[in-house]
């Protein structure tokens, strides 16, 4: 289905749901977006030096594959 006809379907079905079911609804697609008010975004300048600071972790060799952390999960 494509993205259009999801929205078309979604706002012909919104205004039948009372406030009330909007509400948790709206919660979930946040869940889904991972949307929190008490979090503050950061600068493109902070995103940019985060990414920076892990690619050179990663050339360090500071890093863990995914094989290890597999195996690592395997044990809890």
């Amino acid at each position: 289905m494509t993205t259009a006809a999801i929205k078309k379907q979604i706002d012909g079905y919104l205004p039948l749901l009372s406030a009330k079911q909007q509400e948790p609804l709206l919660e979930m697609v946040k869940s889904f977006l991972n949307v929190n008010e008490g979090t503050k975004r950061i600068t493109k300048k902070q995103y940019n030096k985060e990414i920076r600071e892990a690619v050179e972790r990663i050339e360090k060799g500071n890093f863990v594959t995914h094989q290890d952390a597999l195996k690592q999960l395997s044990k809890w």
